[in-house]
């Protein structure tokens, strides 16, 4: 290996200087097992770590062998020579690795030579009496070579390198620790606030989408339009957290739920002193949000006189609370939202133009449930499960009669009351299946809704046969005499009325 001691104590200074000068310790163990290769006719070198975790040993550092190879060599603890070094930390020195059994040559490299008998010795890399990993050469075959001296020298190299090595594998353990962590909040928040889940696939709601996506990575005043009931909210909650004040305040406040002598306070707060009842100082809404986003819900129910200060707040980013003198600087993203025709409200004199103008900016329609009916199942089933899972009920559909009373609303109330229609059914629903008489009378029988035709009870009755009927054939997949089972009548019986009522079983089977 070496002719004298002064080539040994060369190659360990050489080593030295590598592992001292390096700033990325991993690159220097290539660096040093290259150098080997040049210096000891090292053929392949490896420097395997253990995970304290999983016990599964891998190749860190390899020279010599192919990145397909590399990924192949990995051990259990005690499993081959690799393993027992690692597992017992003592070294390894086999003269022919043809001659022992334990060699498994996972990375198949050893197969190219088999002309040429290959010595191997395998050191273990520790940290006081830690075992972290190991060291291996893989040298050709040389009856003068002395393997002990060869053994000696890598123990030395493995004492040299074991701080590398600690570090890469601690680096390592981080990055997986940090890597998980950050999938973990990502998947939490994408879940949380995500855009798809404003619940819809209709044309105008990808068209809110686009919009959405266009506008939340800015600071620009965002006007959210549409009547009660669209998600006005929902889609507030999308523009802060897919913005970059996402980790800033989101600070929420319904003017139409506050009194016109309160709104100015809460808005921009108080001194103590400043009225009556104000016996302590108030901060406000817009100081709460600074750095972040202010959603006012129902702006335009807000009194002409408190505009006039809304309007300044957001012309020149400063306010002064109620009953004090100091101006207070605020940096706010505002969002507004409202049900209102504020075009008609300027007109009529009930809401300043110059705010108006302030506020439209940007703004987002959100269409009417009846605009958009093919939104109305994806929604019903969003509620289904949501409401099932709540209530731990096991209702999987809804039946093809409720399906069409769905359909055949206009929904006044839009998607609340869409959630509230389908909570209700699933609180009355005792099977698998939401029926129509689980749908509140308003969808039943027409009289408000004006979807309905009226039926006398025989035809109701039919009418109810015929679904449970086809329930019945859906659940068992058109298997007549399981489905009569199932509604506890004969297949006479079963088959007579399916006829009766134009049901074909085979539309069932699949």
């Amino acid at each position: 290996m070496f002719t004298d001691k002064t080539d040994q104590l060369s190659l360990l200074y050489q080593i030295t200087q590598i592992i001292n000068n390096a700033s990325d310790f991993k690159q220097s163990l290539y660096s040093v097992l290259e150098l080997l290769s040049n210096s000891l006719s090292m053929v392949r070198g490896t420097i395997t770590i253990l995970d304290p975790f999983s016990d599964e040993i891998s190749i860190e550092v390899a020279h010599g062998i192919s990145k397909s190879a590399l990924q192949k060599g990995k051990y259990k603890l005690g499993e081959g020579i690799t393993g027992q070094v690692i597992q017992s930390g003592r070294p390894v020195t086999l003269a022919k690795i043809s001659q022992d059994s334990r060699f498994l040559n996972r990375t198949d490299v050893r197969n190219k030579l088999r002309d040429q008998e290959i010595s191997f010795i395998c050191v273990p890399i520790k940290k006081d009496k830690l075992v972290i990993g190991a060291l291996s050469v893989d040298r050709p075959y040389d009856e003068s070579y002395s393997l002990e001296d060869g053994e000696k020298f890598l123990s030395v190299l493995a004492a040299m390198i074991a701080t590398q090595v600690i570090f890469l594998e601690r680096t390592r353990i981080e990055k997986e620790k940090l890597a998980a962590e950050n999938d973990r909040l990502q998947g939490e928040l994408q879940k949380k606030y995500r855009i798809k889940n404003i619940v819809g696939n209709s044309n105008k709601m990808r068209e809110v989408y686009q919009m959405i996506s266009q506008v939340a990575a800015s600071n620009a005043t965002v006007l959210i339009r549409g009547e009660s009931g669209t998600g006005k909210e929902l889609v507030a909650n999308a523009l802060h957290y897919n913005s970059l004040r996402a980790k800033n305040p989101f600070v929420k406040i319904n003017c139409a739920a506050l009194p016109a002598n309160l709104i100015e306070s809460e808005l921009f707060g108080h001194e103590k002193g400043a009225f009556t009842g104000a016996i302590h100082q108030k901060t406000g809404k817009f100081e709460l949000a600074d750095k972040g986003t202010l959603f006012l819900d129902e702006i335009g129910s807000i009194e002409p006189d408190v505009q006039a200060k809304l309007l300044r707040v957001l012309q020149e980013k400063e306010l002064e609370r109620v009953g004090g003198n100091k101006t207070i600087r605020v940096d706010v993203r505002i969002i507004a939202a409202t049900n209102r025709n504020l075009e008609n409200a300027v007109t009529e004199g009930l809401f300043r133009n110059d705010l108006y103008y302030r506020i439209n900016v940007f703004p987002i329609y959100i269409p009417p449930l009846r605009e958009r009916r093919t939104d109305v199942l994806v929604l019903a089933d969003y509620f289904l499960e949501k409401y099932a899972m709540e209530n731990n009920k096991q209702i999987l559909r809804l039946s093809t009669p409720a399906i069409d009373m769905l359909m055949a609303y206009h929904w006044p109330g839009n998607v609340r009351e869409l959630e509230n229609c389908i909570e209700r059914a699933v609180l009355l629903c005792e099977d698998q299946s939401i029926h129509s008489y689980h749908l509140p009378p308003t969808l039943q029988t027409g009289q408000e809704s004006d979807t309905l035709p009226k039926v006398s009870l025989e035809k109701a009755i039919g009418q109810l046969e015929r679904e449970m009927i086809i329930d019945a054939l859906k659940y068992t997949r058109g298997n007549i005499t399981q489905a009569a089972a199932s509604l506890n009548t004969t297949v006479r019986k079963f088959s007579y009325k399916a006829a009766k009522y134009g049901v074909d079983p085979r539309q069932y089977q699949n």
